[in-house]
């Protein structure tokens, strides 16, 4: 079953992949789980026609009360999905969200707000750096939020990326307040590129802000973590370097970029946890200012 599950990880994200692999065996098996997890929710909602959609999500939410009751299941992944969440005592806040977020994609998606696309990156996304605070035994306040900063960010840089494909299902996560922002009227090729420009100055606020949390963490998690936001963060760079064309295809980092980069990575928080003994203190991260409530926004709804 262990190699079953890990195998979801490679087959689905070779990036998420990639910077599992500097975790503890113990706690990469665990992350690989929550990670298997997400994965099968998201898919049972995604593969199934769209008139069943909603009753697949209804399905999910039926599982995830067996989960936490212990109730009957009879999939490999839940049973090691329970395992984990009796283990680390992951509340059922936590994937709730994310399964709500899951709901509001059942249909035709169009996001009025910003703070509405916010809040559903916090649920689909920011939620997962929850569980995986929980997982890493992580209970400092400012931390957690960090990590919730994190999944909000890549989860942004999702959006962008994605931005044709969507479409194709009837999904435009583009927000009505920023569209209109950027001169409004027909979504062609030079509104969708002013617009996924300012969502990943956006999405770059969040990974600034959840720099200052990686030292929270156990340092091989911390290096996983880091290895992963620089990966993520690439799919940015590379919209951008041909002009934030999202209607051009999917942008993809490259694998030996990718290795450059979770090298990078690494000498970053080895060399901030160096300054830290060294001085006590690291390099300052940079606060979110001018809706930097919208995540609590999200929480709290």
């Amino acid at each position: 079953m262990k190699q079953a599950i890990l195998s979801v990880i490679h087959r689905h994200s070779k990036s998420f992949a990639l910077a599992s692999r500097l975790l503890d065996d113990p706690l990469r098996d665990e992350v690989a789980v929550l990670y298997a997890w997400c994965r099968r929710a998201d898919d049972a909602v995604d593969e199934a026609p769209p008139e069943e959609r909603r009753a697949r999500v209804y399905r999910l939410y039926d599982e995830l009360v067996a989960i936490y009751t212990n109730g009957t299941l009879d999939d490999p992944v839940l049973v090691a999905f329970r395992e984990v969440v009796q283990r680390r005592r992951i509340p059922m806040a936590s994937p709730l969200a994310l399964l709500d977020g899951m709901r509001s994609d059942t249909g035709t998606v169009r996001m009025a707000t910003t703070k509405e696309l916010l809040l559903y990156c916090y649920r689909v996304a920011g939620v997962v750096g929850l569980m995986l605070c929980d997982v890493f035994e992580v209970t400092g306040r400012a931390a957690r939020e960090q990590a919730v900063h994190l999944g909000i960010a890549m989860q942004l840089t999702n959006i962008c990326r994605d931005v044709r494909e969507d479409l194709g299902r009837d999904r435009l996560y583009l927000p009505e307040d920023v569209l209109a922002a950027c001169g409004g009227g027909d979504l062609d090729r030079t509104l969708v590129r002013r617009t996924v420009k300012r969502l990943l100055a956006l999405a770059e606020r969040y990974y600034r802000s959840a720099d200052a949390g990686f030292h929270a963490l156990p340092l091989r998690a911390a290096l996983a973590a880091r290895a992963a936001r620089r990966v993520y963060a690439a799919i940015g760079d590379e919209l951008a370097a041909r002009g934030f064309d999202a209607l051009g295809g999917r942008a993809v980092v490259p694998s030996w970029k990718k290795l450059l980069l979770v090298a990078r990575a690494s000498v970053e928080e080895l060399a901030d946890r160096a300054r830290r003994r060294l001085f006590g203190s690291t390099r300052p991260g940079s606060r979110l200012t001018g809706g930097s409530d919208d995540h609590r926004l999200a929480a709290e709804s």
